[in-house]
């Protein structure tokens, strides 16, 4: 994809608040990668929600609007003492492959899943740099096959 159709892709991002800290850093990542490759701040379209289980239906209300090329759910999930960690980590995922296949719209997934708060804090630069480029290359593929 050219820099010039770069200019034009339209991106919906949405964070979740919980684990505040880490999910800022993931997100600024992730924007500030998707602007140095081209694409124009006036088409990214963020919105915050307050946890990972939120991010599906925020990233619903988006793709209805069939107005973006696509989507990108931030968020962090750390492991607790209770097996809540796992249920988040799971029906987040699977809400946003759900919307996937439901919209044949890319979502990418960039709610991470750590052990610690430090290895969330060591994963965000590279997670939410990644998160943007997985978003360009799989706009690219799906428009080739479309």
């Amino acid at each position: 994809m050219e820099n010039e159709a770069l200019e034009t892709l339209k991106v919906g991002v949405v964070s979740s608040r919980f684990n505040e800290k880490v999910v800022r850093e993931l997100c600024d990542e992730c924007i500030n990668k998707l602007k140095i490759e081209g694409v124009l701040s006036n088409n990214i379209t963020h919105e915050s929600v307050p946890g990972a289980l939120e991010i599906p239906i925020m990233l619903d209300s988006f793709a209805r609007q069939k107005k973006f090329d696509v989507l990108i759910g931030i968020g962090a999930v750390i492991r607790g003492e209770t097996y809540h960690f796992e249920i988040v980590s799971d029906q987040s995922a699977n809400g946003l492959l759900q919307l996937q296949l439901n919209y044949h719209i890319p979502i990418i997934n960039a709610i991470i899943t750590t052990n610690s708060s430090d290895e969330a804090f060591a994963r965000t630069k590279i997670k939410g740099e990644e998160a943007a480029l997985a978003a360009i290359e799989m706009v690219k593929l799906v428009r080739k096959y479309d």
